[in-house]
């Protein structure tokens, strides 16, 4: 499939839909977190499906990694990846643990995490459902027990011919006036993607109209 040829313009408006999505996300996130969160889109790719799993798992042998499945009208997925840091972060601000085992995710954590993912995953597909007109919803977070491309291979394999939308979403949180990153990527099919296309083109009309 080749590459959807987007306009600068529509790249910005579709950056300015997920951060208006990502808004709503950081505001829920910011009760669990017990402080200031911001979640912004820097940067969209598109990239080959190889690059992709390159990527992953670059993340993969330093992250625990919570992955979303977007479903319905859409086809995607988001990726949380949590690093020994904001494990440890997370712990102590939300579960009140001091003293963290680096390299080690007991179940309470691995729920906290969970629950972080399916609370920015929920927040922003409901953005983007409201927003787009569309019928998505996101699938219960999990945490792969297995490499992160053999889980990723529902969304890649049956679509072998798409190139993946990659979103980068920096997430940032700050505790005690230390701000922490935390990556998300968040990606969309090419099918998906040319869907997303026609709606802002539409919307583009209805405001020439």
């Amino acid at each position: 499939m080749k590459e959807p040829n987007v306009t600068e313009l529509e790249r910005d408006i579709i950056k300015e839909i997920l951060n208006i999505g990502l808004a709503r996300a950081a505001d829920s996130f910011a009760a669990i977190a017990k402080d200031k969160v911001l979640l912004k889109v820097p940067d969209i790719q598109l990239i080959e499906v190889k690059e992709l799993i390159k990527l992953v798992t670059k993340y993969e042998s330093t992250h625990f990694i919570i992955q979303s499945d977007i479903k319905g009208d859409f086809n995607g997925a988001t990726l949380m990846l949590f690093s020994d840091d904001h494990i440890s972060r997370l712990s102590e601000v939300c579960l009140n643990m001091l003293e963290v085992q680096k390299g080690e995710v007991n179940a309470m954590q691995e729920s906290l995490l969970l629950e972080i993912s399916n609370i920015i995953t929920g927040a922003m597909v409901t953005q983007l459902a409201n927003i787009l007109k569309a019928n998505i919803y996101g699938s219960p977070p999990k945490a792969p027990k297995s490499h992160i491309a053999d889980s990723l291979k529902d969304i890649l394999v049956q679509h072998p011919l798409f190139q993946p939308l990659v979103f980068t979403v920096i997430t940032k949180f700050t505790h005690n006036f230390k701000s922490v990153e935390l990556p998300l990527l968040l990606f969309f099919d090419t099918s998906t993607f040319l869907k997303i296309l026609d709606i802002i083109r539409t919307f583009d009309m209805d405001k020439k109209a």
